[in-house]
């Protein structure tokens, strides 16, 4: 693993968060993204090397408005940056961690994606995010 690439963080409402993170971070938001396959509107966030990520769920059934549900807005993943994520995933499948995903899938910021069970990470989503190419 390279370096913490982005701290994902779930939210209601990008239309309230957006301001709320440009005033905290002093910064604008420099990307609003759809993500089709995951059904969540992202917003990111540069503040030195790191990307703040916004999650707003697409619906009330997504991934994104279970976890407000159960937890309420706050941090959801640590994203990791790395070099060749197939690699990096047998590893730490072969170190016993449980990847939430066989094979890598496209997620936002033109990235490859997989997520590790927070069961296995102290509790933590672990995301593991390699630029396409």
């Amino acid at each position: 693993m390279q370096k913490v690439e982005h701290i994902g963080i779930a939210v209601k409402d990008l239309n309230v968060s957006v301001p709320l993170f440009e005033k905290l971070l002093n910064t604008f938001c420099y990307k609003l993204e759809t993500v089709e396959n995951e059904k969540v509107n992202t917003a990111f966030f540069k503040q030195g090397e790191t990307k703040i990520e916004l999650l707003e769920s697409m619906n009330a059934d997504g991934v994104i408005a279970k976890f407000i549900e159960r937890k309420g807005e706050g941090v959801h993943h640590i994203a990791f940056e790395v070099e060749d994520i197939e690699a990096e995933m047998q590893r730490l499948s072969n170190e016993g961690f449980q990847l939430l995903n066989e094979v890598p899938k496209e997620g936002a910021d033109n990235k490859l994606v997989c997520f590790l069970h927070p069961k296995n990470t102290n509790g933590v989503l672990i995301e593991l995010c390699q630029t396409q190419k």
